[in-house]
């Protein structure tokens, strides 16, 4: 056998042997386990298997061991991640530090940075926010005005940052904040970590159609933050910043996996509430519709595998995460599109013992879908990257 069916074969008899079950079915968002101070568990189960995973090294399975990561390869990651879906375990821990800033660190940041951090971050003890839009700079990034004024020993930063997801929750932030007024946008930018308890910062809930306040508005008065938590050079935090977004871009990409949802595809949801006849869907039209979502998920799927699979022989295509974003994320909105097209006004419940779960998850998840086009970056903007990127147009 080789290295890797021996690894896969350990993996699987591991997981069989500590997840349990109760950790093997359908993530339910409000079941979801996040990093942080505050930290809670919704029960003994979802304790112990996040306890086992992150003593095993697989909250961040492909980090160094030094680090609180497994030392595993990029092969042997994606050999463990299959054999969870396969079994149906949960991700044992969520947070913006496992999925963006950890790998940022990684590769920009320095040994102390890493030592305090990224452990921190295996072990689920401190949740990350992002501060990167604002209010004023729309899309322009770049254009962003939230400035870190050189005090001698720290940093004295003011300005606010907008679409902050789980700030009010989180412990820290990584924001990109101006450090150069004089230099050209893109060249004036520092990248800094900062502690969410610093005196000076102030969190604001904003209310989404979806009934939740996930997003928030963060701003800063005065706020201290030691030089230690510049990450790279100063003025260089721009290289950082588009670093990080290749790893965003990748999350968004194969958004669906980890997010909670109808237990229950388009296809069978058809199949439950729609009427048959000889067999088929009645309504030729949707049935087309769904025929085209399974394709174009299968597509999707293909060309993850293709894309690691490049990765692995050292012939990554980077426009892949350009498109699959854009492209994936056009398909979570088509998705939740065609679950309220299945359920009728059974799709249509906001509460109520008349409904089952799985359906009060439609609505909320069809106005949440709306959101995935903007996250991350908005798919018009995307599109502006791959033709200039990925096939070389004009500005």
């Amino acid at each position: 056998m080789t290295d890797i069916t021996v690894f896969r074969a350990s993996a699987k008899a591991w997981l069989e042997e500590n997840c349990p079950a109760s950790q093997r079915m359908p993530v339910i968002k409000q079941q979801q386990i996040w990093s942080g101070r505050k930290r809670e568990f919704y029960c003994d189960d979802a304790k112990l298997w996040f306890e086992r995973c992150r003593d095993q090294g697989y909250t961040v399975p492909d980090w160094p061991t030094e680090y609180g990561g497994a030392g595993l390869s990029q092969l042997e990651a994606k050999a463990l991640k299959e054999e969870m879906n396969v079994l149906g375990c949960r991700p044992p821990l969520y947070d913006l530090g496992i999925w963006m800033l950890g790998p940022a660190l990684l590769e920009f940041g320095n040994e102390a940075q890493r030592k305090e951090h990224l452990p921190k971050i295996a072990r689920g003890e401190i949740r990350w926010c992002q501060g990167y839009s604002e209010s004023g700079a729309g899309s322009d990034l770049a254009n962003l005005q939230c400035k870190a004024e050189d005090q001698g020993d720290h940093f004295l930063v003011n300005g606010a940052k907008i679409w902050t997801t789980w700030a009010d929750k989180a412990d820290y932030i990584f924001c990109l904040v101006r450090t150069d007024h004089g230099a050209v946008k893109q060249e004036g930018i520092s990248f800094l970590l900062i502690d969410m308890d610093n005196p000076g910062i102030v969190v604001s809930p904003i209310a989404l159609i979806s009934g939740e306040s996930e997003f928030c508005q963060t701003f800063f008065d005065n706020v201290k933050v030691p030089k230690k938590n510049l990450v790279a050079e100063l003025n260089q935090g721009w290289s950082v910043a588009k670093g990080l977004l290749k790893h965003e871009r990748k999350l968004m990409s194969e958004i669906g996996g980890d997010v909670p949802s109808p237990g229950i595809t388009p296809v069978q949801a058809a199949i439950q509430y729609l009427p048959i006849k000889d067999g088929k869907i009645s309504d030729t039209n949707l049935r087309a519709k769904l025929v085209e979502h399974e394709m174009t998920m299968r597509a999707l799927g293909l060309t993850h595998f293709r894309s690691f699979e490049e990765r692995m022989s050292g012939n990554a295509n980077k426009n892949i995460p350009l498109i699959m974003k854009y492209i994936g994320t056009e398909e979570m909105k088509n998705k939740a599109e065609l679950m309220l097209a299945c359920l009728g006004m059974k799709g249509l419940g906001w509460e109520g013992d008349e409904y089952t779960e799985d359906e009060l998850m439609v609505t909320r998840g069809w106005l949440f879908s709306k959101t995935m086009s903007i996250a991350g970056g908005t798919n018009e903007i995307q599109l502006n990257i791959i033709a200039k990127q990925a096939l070389g147009l004009p500005d």
